[in-house]
């Protein structure tokens, strides 16, 4: 069975963290990569890092070496964890002192329409900055020392880890499934009680599958909150939820890696369809001329992209309620309520993963015969959208896959490839990707 973190342990945990990081001589400021997988000692690891000033940089441990040498060159690490030994090593340091509140986010990686891969930085905070990113996020979700949360999603996606920290710091206990399986979450729902965690829309479709075939019914009485975001929720699997769950215990929120724009209880979903809810506290949703939404936060949600001024610049604006930034996301605003229109055409979400095409168009746009190349999104039952690819030229099929394989996640893997005698274009050249 799962191992259950709590708090007290974790705090014992963190201090042995900071402590090894310290002795490795890792500074306020520092980078640290963590590329393994997930597990609740992950989040005792993070939490130490930032409770330290250390700056932890959560990677996906299947990244192939080609996807990340470019990021290790980028943050310059002092320290790369890449194995369970080395995630216990830090977890045997002499320990330290703890500030009370982390001292930073953890930098996390995505990419955009240039491909390369960009860290979203929050910068060193003040104390009451730190404090105040804390207790937001308790206040918003209900944090307390009697939550167990169950993690379900990867660990080393911004959401997920979320969760799992804001309920340690907040006296509660943790337990992580090492990957997403609908059998262990039902035995892990039946014997553990949690109650709460984050899933994307294809974990409940899964779990409805497995529960269909299994003609079995699943006591979920222990969740109080459910909360789900990362692709749209089709409606037979929220309406689902609403059943399983209850309708108090389900949430939806919009946001990104950079930031979260709403938050939306399933009370508000059923009275007004469609909506992704209202701007959580503290910010400001608005849409431009364009349909293209912005968030104003306060000064301790703020980033910039590490090392990239001129990207920093192109999302972020001045406004009245303050300086705001966009994902490029469209959408409309009606008496407070967000109503997301289109995610942006540069963006994939399969099973709750963002892959961009540029990225994997970098990675393949190398193979011998290849003249040109675009990759794009098509609807999925399962994962939402699946990744496909169209390409000219006298290149052999299984030469892009065999280098997809070799430089490129699973996610990110093209699905089906499609030669075409020409690409769609306009006439300024950019690919139509919603023809293909």
């Amino acid at each position: 069975m799962l191992k259950v973190l709590t708090a007290a342990d974790s705090a014992i945990d963190q201090a042995a963290v900071a402590g090894a990081l310290s002795a490795g001589g890792a500074r306020p400021g520092d980078r640290v990569v963590l590329s393994v997988a997930g597990s609740a000692d992950y989040v005792s690891a993070v939490l130490g890092a930032i409770r330290s000033g250390v700056v932890p940089v959560p990677l996906d441990p299947r990244l192939t070496a080609y996807e990340r040498d470019v990021i290790i060159a980028d943050v310059e690490p002092i320290m790369v964890i890449d194995g369970p030994e080395a995630l216990a090593d830090l977890l045997r340091g002499d320990p330290v002192d703890l500030d009370p509140w982390p001292r930073c986010r953890p930098m996390h990686f995505t990419s955009g329409t240039t491909g390369r891969p960009k860290g979203v930085w929050s910068g060193l905070l003040t104390e009451s900055h730190a404090e105040s990113l804390v207790r937001e996020e308790r206040d918003l979700w209900g944090f307390h020392a009697g939550d167990l949360n169950l993690v379900v999603s990867p660990i080393y996606h911004s959401a997920p880890l979320r969760f799992a920290m804001g309920t340690l710091l907040a006296g509660g206990s943790i337990a992580a499934l090492p990957s997403f399986d609908a059998g262990h979450l039902v035995e892990a729902i039946d014997v553990l009680r949690p109650t709460s965690m984050f899933c994307v829309p294809a974990h409940l479709q899964r779990l409805f599958a497995r529960l269909d075939d299994e003609g079995r019914t699943l006591d979920t009485s222990c969740l109080r909150l459910v909360a789900h975001a990362g692709a749209t929720c089709p409606e037979p699997i929220r309406l689902r939820a609403h059943d399983q769950f209850g309708t108090d215990a389900v949430w939806e929120f919009y946001g990104s890696t950079e930031g979260q724009f709403t938050a939306c209880p399933a009370s508000e979903w059923i009275a007004h369809p469609g909506t992704v809810g209202r701007a959580r506290p503290g910010r400001v949703v608005t849409a431009d001329a364009d349909g293209q939404l912005w968030c104003a936060v306060p000064e301790w949600a703020r980033f910039v992209y590490w090392n990239a001024p001129e990207k920093t610049r192109e999302v972020w604006r001045e406004t009245p309620a303050g300086p705001a930034f966009t994902v490029g996301d469209l959408g409309r605003v009606a008496d407070g309520l967000v109503f997301l229109d289109s995610r942006r055409e540069d963006l994939i979400i399969s099973g709750g993963v963002n892959v961009y095409p540029a990225e994997v168009e970098a990675a393949l746009e190398g193979a011998r015969g290849l003249v040109d190349l675009a990759v794009f999104g098509r609807d999925d039952p399962q994962w939402g959208q699946r990744v496909c690819a169209a390409y000219v030229g006298e290149v052999d099929e299984q030469v892009l896959r065999d280098l997809a394989t070799e430089r490129l996640t699973p996610p990110k893997r093209p699905k089906t490839y499609e030669r075409l005698a020409s690409l769609p274009r306009t006439a300024t050249g950019k690919v139509r990707r919603t023809e293909l």
